[in-house]
């Protein structure tokens, strides 16, 4: 498979369940396994070992983006990879069995004006309880439109496009600017059969900051796309989502 997965991180104890996933999804050599899986460590200084498994002999690389925020490192990710299509997980996500599988015949035979392929995202929320206002937020990804939760995208595009753009440097609306440039580029999305669950990671006590904070992002996303650019997305007025 002509593809490379990239995986950004921060050093969270579930980039180990990422990696993991993927390796299974690949053990014993009957499914597809991608060219080779890029970790992109965006902490800013080097830190504790990152939680990597063992891996086989399956080619897991680490490199360096310098601590300069998730755009930065997706494109640390993707120019360091050699393959047609350029995979991107989020490093809290969880893929199915079988995703690397699904992956390929996502990808297999798709038009070359076709840039991108979206995979599906599940957000499981609590039984029991009335989800708090966080909980819906991160649910909302399930129906959000090109996050790199997993999305795939082809090299040569990402090159003409110049890639994520650097100034969104939180983990929010980098991925529907990056959409928003392809479509308007004449490039067509797509949705794939893949799927990955997104658990909802605790809120914690700066959550309500960084949301506050988003608001700089969505300020430039006008600038850059225009009044229209939440419609464009498939995103509805004022709904934050954050991957």
């Amino acid at each position: 498979m002509s593809c490379t997965v990239v995986v950004p991180t921060i050093g969270r104890p579930s980039l180990r369940t990422v990696l993991e996933a993927l390796l299974d999804s690949i053990a014993g050599g009957l499914e597809p396994a991608p060219h080779e899986i890029i970790v992109v460590d965006d902490r800013p200084a080097h830190g504790a070992p990152l939680p990597l498994p063992d891996s086989g002999g399956r080619r897991i690389r680490v490199i360096r983006s310098g601590g300069r925020g998730p755009a930065a490192a997706r494109n640390a990710g993707w120019r360091a990879a050699a393959t047609e299509w350029v995979a991107f997980l989020d490093d809290d996500v969880v893929p199915d069995a079988g995703w690397t599988r699904r992956l390929a015949a996502d990808l297999a035979g798709l038009p070359p004006k076709v840039a991108g392929s979206q995979g599906r995202v599940t957000v499981p929320l609590p039984d029991g309880r009335r989800p708090t206002d966080w909980e819906r937020n991160t649910a909302g990804l399930a129906d959000a439109d090109w996050i790199t939760a997993d999305m795939a995208y082809r090299r040569g595009v990402l090159a003409e496009l110049g890639g994520f753009d650097e100034r969104f440097r939180r983990a929010y609306r980098e991925d529907a600017d990056l959409a928003l440039r392809a479509l308007a580029a004449g490039h067509d999305l797509v949705r794939g059969e893949r799927h990955v669950t997104h658990p909802v990671r605790p809120a914690g006590f700066w959550a309500s900051v960084r949301a506050q904070a988003g608001n700089a992002d969505d300020v430039l996303m006008w600038r850059v796309h225009g009044s229209g650019w939440r419609a464009r997305a498939g995103e509805g007025k004022g709904l934050l989502r954050r991957h």
